[in-house]
């Protein structure tokens, strides 16, 4: 059984990120949680002292938090109506990361499943702060749906790696776990620097191979160029369904989050976006 987190923000978007989980694991065993964090416009002292409800006090924002999460649940269930899934919902006065951060420790979850922007969200803007905020603190993997991407089963998944860490301490098992559940093909993409691999990158290729033994992939290695100049051609020569990647010290991935160049990043993947976390 899967136990996945849903986090809503009662966008759009994030009933079409709900709607893509409720299909790719149509025949998987899943408690879903729908997640809803806010925090009151006007921060009251009571909730400086505590929860309302711990004071006695009626909670209007908690109250129509959790109406609108039974709203959003039964909509889902009257789109899917699939008897492997349960639906939990859970609200609470926090920020959305540190929420998740809480409450996949809590409830032991496997996944986080996320619209990349909100209801105000600029189109032109790759990742939402939320959706940058979440990826940055997940311990497990975050799978980030971008705006109206219409459900497309993953058979061809990209996987961008620089061979800089050890797989063994990475959530590959997760998307191997994917790829065996959808026939899928990883397509595992390596920009090779003019010196070539140092011998730990060998040994950790050599680990991820190991890994992929059971799988079908390929391995490609390209010339020196621009990470994200590969990324976009390749999906050029091969449309895919689904991007992966480590997020790890050095990655792009992180990089592309501490420096202020998400507006022009220039990625132009339009495929739902899978982080999988490190824990060295």
């Amino acid at each position: 059984m899967l136990r996945i987190v849903l986090p809503t923000d009662f966008s759009e978007n994030a009933f079409n990120a709900i709607a893509y989980a409720a299909r790719l694991f149509k025949d998987t065993t899943c408690i879903f949680y729908v997640l809803h964090a806010y925090t009151p416009p006007i921060y009251r002292v009571d909730y400086a002292l505590g929860s309302p409800g711990q004071l006695g006090l009626p909670d209007d924002h908690k109250y129509a938090a959790e109406q609108a999460l039974d709203k959003t649940i039964t909509r889902i269930r009257s789109k899917f109506d699939i008897p492997k899934h349960e639906y939990v919902s859970h609200a609470a006065f926090n920020t959305l990361e540190d929420e998740l951060k809480s409450f996949v420790n809590k409830e032991n979850i496997d996944l986080v499943i996320m619209g990349t922007q909100g209801a105000t969200g600029a189109r032109e803007i790759l990742f939402g702060s939320n959706t940058v905020h979440v990826f940055n603190k997940a311990i497990v993997p975050v799978l980030a749906i971008p705006s109206d991407f219409g459900f497309i089963p993953p058979k061809k998944i990209l996987f961008p790696t620089d061979y800089e860490v050890d797989f063994n301490k990475a959530a590959v098992e997760f998307l191997l776990m994917l790829s065996k559940l959808w026939e899928s093909k990883i397509h595992v993409m390596h920009v090779t620097p003019p010196a070539g691999l140092s011998s730990q990158q060998k040994k950790n290729k050599m680990v991820l191979e190991k890994l992929m033994k059971g799988s079908a992939h390929t391995i490609h290695d390209l010339p020196d160029q621009e990470l994200i100049e590969a990324i976009n051609g390749f999906q050029e020569e091969v449309p895919i369904e689904l991007l992966a990647m480590v997020k790890n010290k050095h990655s792009f991935l992180e990089r592309l989050f501490i420096e202020p160049v998400v507006k022009n990043i220039g990625l132009h993947s339009k495929v739902p976006f899978l982080v999988l976390p490190y824990n060295p």
